[in-house]
């Protein structure tokens, strides 16, 4: 929560409907000092039309103005032109039932005058953290729509499946979950998953990267300090579990704690207090514990790297994501989605990809994985000058000679490009158990071009 000596670091929209013109000023200031941008209007033709045309994160506005019933009147509007705000109703004492009232029609709260300026200040604050919050969740589920989809999921091996499958179960508990999988796999958006799918998902989601950090940092980051614990501390500072009291951390590289910090750590999660920096005194934290790792956990506790009480802590559940080589039966899938991003990003027309293309694509190992995939595909959208992506617009590196380890055994490098052809329609049909439709999709064709192949090839 802010207060006077600590402003909000949320900087939001703010609407002051007043027709005491002193009062809105003070309203005003109050919210100026720590960084709210405010506009003020006397009138209710005023506040629709700035309703209608501006754009808003809160909305204040006493409820007795040219009527006694002038600030219902505003809810009304906010509601109708500015969905994503919060109202805040000013009232005299004997307005409170009716600004209760007003509560189920949709406002944030209420304040009786004369107004407590920080009370009034934390009011707006949380509020407007409120806004940006949902508006937060909003866009992380964006990114996982946009990688992943979720319910339109981009995947359709069975490992995916079982991922998607897990956090579906899970999400809504409280579990600690542990991600494992190499880099590039996606642990962020399993993350931003579980987090969205979470009873806490208006709540704030926090990502905090271990590696390479210093104990000390490390300590004074997650945990926050006190003014004066250190050289340079000038003000009180709260850390990643304080901030994020009431939603989701998500803590990436913990295989790269050290020994030291992870005790610590294990403290929090058991206890639910922190302790900062310079401080004897305990904070209560509620937070969803969620962490990653590109490492092996069980042989770094063999190891004595990692500590065996915080492993077993840590992984409440646990979610693997496999390599992209694991799972090839992803890559159509995930390089025709990437098409279209990319695409549509550079204004574009999305190109197609011919099956000799695909299956160079399906044939390499891909040891940076989905990142990897990713960005071979927006180089190719950007250089192709077709409508058809084709082997020559492959990038070089994917034509490693077929001994390297970065190519499946067996895979077609160098093959002609009419086995290629046939081999990559082979394997998509197979891959979608016959599905003539889903098999033309994902090649690039059309089904009577598809039909057309299968009895020039001989296949069935």
């Amino acid at each position: 929560m802010a207060d006077a000596e600590n402003p909000p670091s949320v900087h939001a929209q703010v609407l002051i409907v007043d027709d005491e013109t002193e009062h809105a000023q003070v309203m005003a200031e109050a919210l100026r000092k720590p960084g709210h941008v405010c506009t003020i209007v006397h009138s209710l033709a005023e506040a629709e039309d700035e309703l209608r045309h501006g754009s808003f994160d809160v909305i204040v506005t006493d409820l007795v103005m040219e009527s006694e019933t002038a600030g219902l009147t505003v809810l009304e509007l906010s509601r109708e032109h500015q969905r994503d705000a919060e109202t805040i109703m000013v009232t005299a004492h004997g307005d409170v039932p009716t600004a209760k009232a007003a509560l189920q029609g949709g406002a944030y709260d209420f304040i009786e005058k004369p107004l407590d300026l920080d009370v009034f200040r934390n009011l707006v604050h949380r509020a407007a953290e409120t806004v940006i919050l949902r508006h937060q969740n909003t866009r992380l589920r964006g990114q996982v729509d946009a990688a992943y989809g979720f319910e339109g999921i981009i995947g359709e091996s069975a490992a995916i499946r079982e991922v998607i499958a897990t956090i579906k179960q899970i999400a809504p508990s409280d579990l600690f979950v542990l991600i494992s999988g190499e880099s590039g796999t996606g642990k962020e958006l399993i993350a931003s998953a579980i987090h969205i799918h979470s009873k806490r998902a208006q709540k704030r989601y926090v990502v905090f990267n271990a590696a390479s950090q210093s104990e000390t940092l490390l300590e004074d980051q997650l945990f926050g300090h006190l003014r004066g614990a250190y050289t340079g501390a000038d003000r009180d500072r709260e850390g990643v579990f304080e901030y994020a009291n009431g939603g989701t951390v998500f803590l990436d590289e913990i295989g790269d704690m050290p020994l030291a910090m992870q005790a610590k750590l294990l403290r929090v999660l058991e206890t639910g207090e922190v302790v900062r920096l310079g401080s004897n005194e305990t904070r209560k934290v509620d937070v969803r514990f969620v962490s990653a790792t590109n490492r092996d956990l069980k042989s770094l506790v063999s190891a004595g790297q990692f500590r065996d009480d915080l492993y077993f802590r840590v992984r409440g559940a646990q979610i693997h994501l496999p390599p992209l080589r694991d799972r090839r039966e992803d890559i159509p899938l995930l390089v025709n989605h990437a098409l279209g991003r990319y695409a549509r990003g550079l204004d574009k027309p999305i190109p197609t990809i011919s099956p000799p293309a695909m299956m160079r694509l399906v044939a390499y190992a891909w040891p940076g994985n989905v990142r990897e995939l990713l960005n071979v595909v927006q180089r190719m959208v950007v250089m192709c000058d077709g409508p058809t992506i084709d082997v020559r617009d492959v990038p070089q590196e994917i034509f490693a000679d077929e001994s390297d380890d970065r190519y499946v055994k067996g895979s077609l490098a160098g093959v002609g490009l009419d086995r290629l052809e046939k081999e990559a329609i082979r394997q998509t049909l197979a891959m979608t158990q016959g599905n003539r439709e889903q098999a033309a999709q994902l090649l690039g064709i059309g089904e009577r071009t598809l039909y057309r192949k299968l009895k020039e090839y001989g296949l069935k």
